[in-house]
């Protein structure tokens, strides 16, 4: 069905790419119900697209902090770190996280990310109008700006990890709706093992250079270079208590988890935001306006970030109709009762954001519409006070942790951008939406920009 949905472009103007990316559980939602109950081998998963049970299941532990298992290549990509860990392990981890990127760290980052943004923009800089293919210029900017920031490096130096954990991403998404039998990618090795090992082993010898590179400079006492996350990461580990001590293992997985989410969901916003605004450019200038207003001519600060409200709206409606993550999975821990359901512990549960998203009964009948305008009083007034019916972020005690490093970060990329080109988007576009692990153009996205 994903083949049949995903095998031509979709009308430029159309935003209802629920039933593109996700044509089976459009299908089922219409044929038996807001809830479905699906199986994926043995292990029975149930489909949630009513959005007062995403509100409960927020508030109910045993539901909300379990993860369901995942297959053996997304493992060897992400090992054990935030995304994948649970209980005594995760808390640990969560915590330095969210130290890391709590609000005074995030404000002390922008100068940072402003100067990482002055580099793109540098080699957009010649004269005239011109084409330029931004989901990959994108892409090479959130890896400088979370290689500086998360890890004390640059770009160049996080180069490789990015292309093998690019690398593995592919096999994941080729061999995501294969069911294996338990334990046979160990026994019988396909080419797609064997190359997932390769790209792994590559990865983990690359990551503890940098964690030895980290050490010395700790030692050497620059304590700036140890205060990022990757620094906290290395205290912990030397931690002489054990109810926070880190592995080293941890600490590689922590460190390819941030790598691997952090690039991808930042660089998917700031394309998917260029691309509407390319085609509905009275909110481009509407947003244009706006920074002239709170910046001037001048460079992002931490303190007129917070004043952009209608960029606010318009990256908050790009999230609802394009979410990086186009479902949120957790884990019955327990047997748990929900409304008039009974959830069996071991049941998985996938949240599909694009349901809650796209859905005329809660966003009305121009849901497939971009309209910023939804949330000019604020998120909880856009969903009728109903939070699990806009979820680009996850939910609960595990949602993002990078959330506000990432509206930060396109802020400031799309107010730098704003405040020198006006853009549309290329004739040579094709809208080509895909589900590749999370929501991406699959034809890239080409801009025309023309300098003011």
């Amino acid at each position: 069905m994903i083949n049949k949905a995903t095998s031509s472009p979709m009308d430029v103007t159309s935003h209802y790419i629920f039933p593109r990316i996700q044509p089976h559980i459009h299908s089922w939602v219409h044929q038996y119900g807001k809830n479905i109950l699906c199986w994926h081998g043995p292990q029975p998963e149930l489909v949630i697209t009513e959005p007062e049970v995403v509100k409960e299941i927020m508030s109910i532990k045993e539901i909300s902090m379990g993860k369901p298992g995942v297959g053996p290549i997304y493992r060897k990509m992400l090992g054990g770190g935030l995304v994948l860990s649970q209980g005594d392990k995760w808390a640990k981890q969560r915590k330095i996280a969210t130290h890391a990127f709590n609000g005074e760290r995030l404000k002390n980052m922008v100068p940072a990310m402003v100067e990482s943004t002055k580099i793109m923009l540098e080699r957009w800089k010649d004269a005239g109008t011109k084409e330029i293919e931004v989901y990959n210029e994108f892409k090479i900017l959130a890896s400088e700006i979370i290689s500086r920031n998360a890890f004390g490096s640059s770009y160049e130096e996080g180069k490789q990890i990015f292309k093998n954990l690019w690398a593995l991403s592919l096999l994941v998404f080729k061999t995501a709706h294969k069911v294996r039998h338990p334990g046979f990618g160990i026994i019988f090795k396909d080419k797609d093992d064997i190359e997932s090992d390769k790209l792994q082993d590559g990865i983990h010898n690359l990551i503890m250079q940098m964690i030895r590179n980290k050490e010395k400079m700790i030692i050497s006492g620059d304590e700036d270079k140890s205060t990022d996350y990757l620094g906290l990461l290395l205290k912990a580990h030397h931690d002489s208590d054990d109810s926070y001590k880190l592995s080293i293992q941890d600490v590689i997985d922590d460190c390819k988890t941030f790598y691997a989410a952090g690039h991808a969901t930042i660089s998917l916003l700031l394309s998917w935001v260029t691309f509407l605004l390319g085609i509905h450019t009275e909110w481009q200038e509407a947003a244009r306006e706006e920074v002239q207003e709170v910046f001037g001519n001048q460079d992002p600060s931490s303190e007129g970030i917070a004043r952009l409200k209608k960029m606010g709206m318009i990256i908050n409606e790009t999230l609802r109709l394009y979410p990086p993550a186009t479902s949120t999975t957790r884990k019955v821990l327990k047997e748990t009762r929900v409304g008039n359901l009974v959830l069996p512990a071991n049941l998985n549960l996938q949240i599909p954001a694009l349901a809650l998203h796209q859905d005329p009964e809660i966003w009305g009948e121009d849901a497939h519409l971009f309209k910023p305008e939804r949330f000019s009083d604020g998120i909880a007034n856009a969903v009728n006070k109903n939070p699990g019916a806009f979820i680009p972020f996850g939910y609960g005690p595990r949602i993002c942790v990078g959330y506000n490093f990432t509206i930060n970060e396109a802020k400031i990329t799309l107010s730098m951008i704003l405040q020198r080109y006006r853009f549309t988007l290329s004739p040579n576009y094709v809208h080509a939406p895909v589900q590749h692990i999370s929501l991406r153009p699959n034809c890239g996205v080409q801009i025309m920009f023309q300098g003011l």
